[in-house]
């Protein structure tokens, strides 16, 4: 089935914007890509140009999907025809206010609106809305045109077909959506994800291990399985009566204090950014740095078919 055509606005065209604007223009919609920064809108053509390659578009593909996308200098031409828009600002929450008050003024009294955010509410952001019940949030991962999900976040207003229109959309566009029922920080997958990092962090902090053992331990043993055996999926496979038993000795121990750890928080402070400064919890020079960035690129290429 071909998916009907809409008209999609995207605010924002770094490196989120340009990668929702791509994946929806290489899915046969149209898309008014706009940016307050000149430099950064003039540069998006060959940024997703560049992108498309990556996917191992040809030449042919990618003009077909460069000939979908208008670029726009305002945010108000970008969505005066627009089914749906996508804001794709940094993570600011004043901002995005900001420009969804600049979009709710000039946008069909139809579009649905969604913000791009990692973990902001989706709430705080569209409280301010006159008309909330057509606003959500979604959540791609970075890079956006080449991990699959999207968490759409609904807010208390948010009409389920409004969350169905989108949900379609993705879906349409190759994504894999799923539905946040309620807006939490985080959602869902960056609460999964920095629970995690949170554990990680403490085994460095308390020195039960080096930095080197927590990233040799997740990609040589459970890390293995994830993509194909998700964590609730294992607990069944198993036992709910095993994962129990696991729970009721080790969970007392975790980490779970309330706020970021001191260890990290140090770091930072001492400049060791991680790769960008060539230390964080490992050191890195620019090589290795580079050779972690390729091996991740390598390994999302053969996971969606690119690379043999």
């Amino acid at each position: 089935m071909v998916p009907k055509k809409q008209q999609i606005a995207v605010i924002g065209a770094g490196l989120m914007g340009h990668g929702i604007a791509l994946t929806l223009a290489r899915a046969g919609q149209y898309v008014a890509l706009t940016d307050p920064h000149e430099d950064t809108l003039k540069s998006a053509p060959k940024r997703i140009s560049d992108s498309l390659k990556v996917l191992g578009a040809d030449e042919d593909e990618i003009a077909r999907a460069l000939k979908m996308i208008e670029l726009c200098s305002s945010v108000g031409a970008a969505v005066r025809q627009a089914d749906f828009v996508f804001e794709a600002a940094p993570e600011k929450l004043d901002l995005k206010r900001r420009i969804f008050t600049d979009i709710e003024q000039h946008a069909p009294a139809q579009t649905v609106l969604a913000s791009n955010t990692s973990v902001i509410q989706i709430t705080k952001i569209m409280e301010g809305l006159k008309h909330p019940e057509r606003a959500l949030g979604t959540h791609w991962w970075n890079p956006p045109h080449m991990i699959p999900l999207v968490e759409v976040i609904k807010t208390e207003w948010t009409d389920a077909e409004v969350a169905d229109r989108m949900f379609a959309l993705l879906s349409d566009a190759g994504k894999t959506p799923v539905t946040v029922e309620k807006d939490v920080p985080g959602f869902i997958g960056n609460r999964l994800q920095h629970a995690l990092w949170r554990e990680a962090v403490s085994l460095v902090e308390r020195g039960i291990c080096d930095a080197e053992a927590v990233d040799t331990v997740v990609k040589s043993c459970f890390g293995r399985r994830l993509a194909v055996l998700g964590p609730l999926e294992n607990a069944d496979l198993v036992g709910t009566d095993l994962t129990l038993d696991i729970h009721e000795n080790v969970l007392f121990d975790l980490e779970s204090r309330q706020g970021p750890s001191p260890y990290l928080r140090q770091l930072v402070e001492e400049g060791k950014l991680g790769m960008k400064s060539g230390e964080g919890f490992r050191k890195w020079t620019e090589a290795e740095a580079e050779a972690v960035r390729a091996r991740v690129g390598t390994h999302l290429r053969k996971l969606e078919g690119i690379l043999d």
